[in-house]
């Protein structure tokens, strides 16, 4: 779930890359809140998906993280 203290610590390192600069400490916790941040909204596209009865159709030729789980 997306938090308030996620944006505003996704925001804040931003001001601070731009007007500053960031540590490379910075830099990696950068990368990893942006995709907490992403990781966040897939889940709730493919949750607001599930809820409104739609379905993934696989194939063979699928590259999707779950398909590539059960190869």
């Amino acid at each position: 779930m997306i938090t308030s203290e996620l944006v505003a610590r996704i925001n804040y390192l931003a001001r601070k890359a731009r007007y500053e600069g960031l540590t490379e400490e910075e830099k990696n916790e950068q990368q990893k809140v942006r995709r907490q941040y992403l990781d966040s909204i897939r889940q709730q596209i493919v949750d607001a998906m599930e809820g409104a009865g739609y379905t993934r159709k696989h194939n063979a030729h699928c590259d999707c993280p779950d398909c590539k789980l059960h190869q």
